[in-house]
């Protein structure tokens, strides 16, 4: 079963292509990871996946009824604008007191209710994000670079936040990171990204992968000693040696793509 899955699509920003014959697919309760140098198109994929952009060819399917949960990477609030946390989680629909404190209570943020969004620290803004889009109830939770300005603690509570949450709703979870030791050590599948797929599978076969290592050097894959799924404790994940075959069925890389 697959939520969302996209075929051979391209986008066109402007004159500029984006991203180029992406194939993508995700399933219910995984976590994957994009990861990508800046101006790869990891936000562009996202963003196509939400609909906010549209592809200029190749498809995108969704399941029907598919409920989306989007945290975006910026998101830029007048400072001088009198909003409160509470009224920011009813735009732009009216939402249940009880639903409003439940979320915000589920992220760890149940005092900040009648705060003023300006007045939040740049973790409590992104657990107001957060639980913004829990509101949705979702099937899939997409989150741009979650932990942009949150220091290490912050984001490491973040994103064990994030892996209880999917085994609480049962959903997937699809972000974009930049803190490879962190994604290595939690996601099921990686995916890197360079303007097109680079190559894709489970962490320590990415990572041992020629791509990925041509953008991103070797520096990670001492990380992957500590690999380990939190949600499955029945045995530890050794990295791979270096001489990994990269055609095996757990991942894909095109040959000089990176």
């Amino acid at each position: 079963m697959t939520l969302i899955q996209t075929k051979d699509m391209t986008v066109r920003l402007g004159g500029h292509v984006a991203l180029r014959n992406v194939d993508f697919s995700i399933a219910p309760k995984e976590i994957v990871t994009i990861v990508g140098p800046n101006g790869s198109g990891k936000s562009t994929l996202l963003k196509a996946l939400i609909g906010a952009v549209k592809p200029e060819a190749g498809s995108i399917t969704r399941q029907n009824d598919l409920r989306i949960g989007y945290v975006p990477q910026k998101l830029h609030i007048d400072q001088t604008l009198p909003i409160t946390a509470k009224r920011f989680l009813c735009l732009p629909t009216r939402r249940n007191d009880n639903d409003i404190a439940a979320a915000l209570a589920r992220v760890g943020a149940h005092d900040l209710l009648d705060k003023q969004m300006s007045a939040l620290s740049g973790g409590q803004f992104q657990r107001v994000l957060l639980a913004r889009a829990l509101l949705e109830k979702p099937e899939l939770l997409i989150l741009d670079e979650p932990t942009t300005g949150l220091d290490q603690p912050g984001s490491a509570a973040l994103y064990r936040l994030i892996a209880d949450l999917r085994d609480e709703l049962g959903a997937a979870i699809l972000m974009v990171s930049h803190e490879l030791h962190v994604v290595m050590s939690a996601s099921d599948r990686v995916i890197c990204l360079n303007g097109h797929v680079c190559c894709h599978g489970t962490p320590d076969i990415v990572a041992s992968a020629p791509e990925y290592r041509a953008l991103f050097g070797t520096g990670t894959q001492g990380a992957l000693a500590l690999y380990r799924h939190d949600h499955d404790h029945s045995h530890d994940h050794a990295p791979k040696d270096d001489t990994t075959d990269k055609n095996t069925d757990e991942t894909s890389c095109d040959e000089g793509c990176c």
